[in-house]
């Protein structure tokens, strides 16, 4: 990689965010000098919000325990996240009211671009100037809004309504310089993603994602919405440090070896 600039994207995935979490705390934990190479992140729903943390330096390791309290209230309900009383996107505006500073908006603008899938026409629209710090939190919960699992209603954003961003770009890479370097949890093409080693090279787009056909991504599918164990969550968020990890070794000349066996 010789690019002297780099953009950073982040894929949707539900409660599979936790894997882009294992991504972030790889970064911080093993390569400043890259991270301060990245100009802009990007990102959809869950991968927003990975991004959100990334740029504000967020704690990951509370981010974590958070997505593992949530999910286990999920686990817990009669009909998991579809409780009515489960509202997701109140506990995640209430989480991001208390921990993002409140000059967020000022961290964000022009270098934070987040998905948004437009109700009235269904086309994409990416947000990257932000007013104030709840217009920015408006944002996070629009591109995060999935119809009916979310709420009945849609989000509403600036005025107009607003449903997940990853129902039109699921992986926003629009950046006009530099390398974009994208994340995913299914297995696929993205640059930092699991690698199921399957021998079957069939592939589809989800909204510009893309995800190999493995028993594998078809088992993270069923779960990005219907979170597993906690047991599980933790081996995805360590998936994506040793994923991370391989990448850096690979393209970035990254030579701490002895990280990267004790992460394994």
């Amino acid at each position: 990689m010789t690019e002297s600039n780099f953009n950073l994207t982040f894929s949707g995935c539900g409660f599979l965010g936790i894997y882009h979490l294992g991504v972030v705390s790889c970064m911080k934990d093993n390569a400043p000098s890259f991270l301060a190479k990245v100009k802009c992140f990007g990102g959809a729903s869950a991968g927003s919000f990975a991004s959100t943390a990334l740029l504000m330096d967020l704690n990951i390791a509370e981010s974590s325990e958070f997505v593992l309290r949530l999910a286990k209230r999920a686990r817990t309900l009669t009909l998991g996240p579809l409780h009515p009383n489960f509202r997701i996107l109140q506990t995640l505006r209430r989480s991001f009211e208390k921990i993002l500073p409140e000059n967020a908006h000022e961290l964000a603008s022009g270098r934070l671009h987040i998905s948004l899938t437009r109700v009235s026409d269904f086309t994409n629209l990416i947000v990257s100037e932000f007013h104030s710090k709840e217009d920015l939190i408006e944002a996070l919960m629009a591109s995060s809004h999935v119809p009916f699992y979310s709420g009945i209603l849609p989000a509403k954003f600036r005025g107009t309504y607003y449903i997940d961003g990853g129902l039109s770009d699921n992986l926003p890479q629009h950046f006009t310089e530099g390398e974009t370097i994208t994340v995913s949890p299914f297995s696929g093409e993205s640059d930092i993603c699991p690698n199921d080693g399957s021998p079957n090279f069939a592939h589809f787009d989800i909204r510009n994602t893309s995800v190999q056909f493995t028993l594998q991504n078809l088992y993270r599918c069923s779960r990005a919405f219907f979170p597993p164990e906690a047991e599980v969550l933790v081996e995805m968020c360590k998936q994506g440090y040793r994923d991370t990890m391989r990448f850096l070794q690979t393209h970035c000349k990254f030579k701490y070896m002895w990280a990267f066996l004790v992460c394994i």
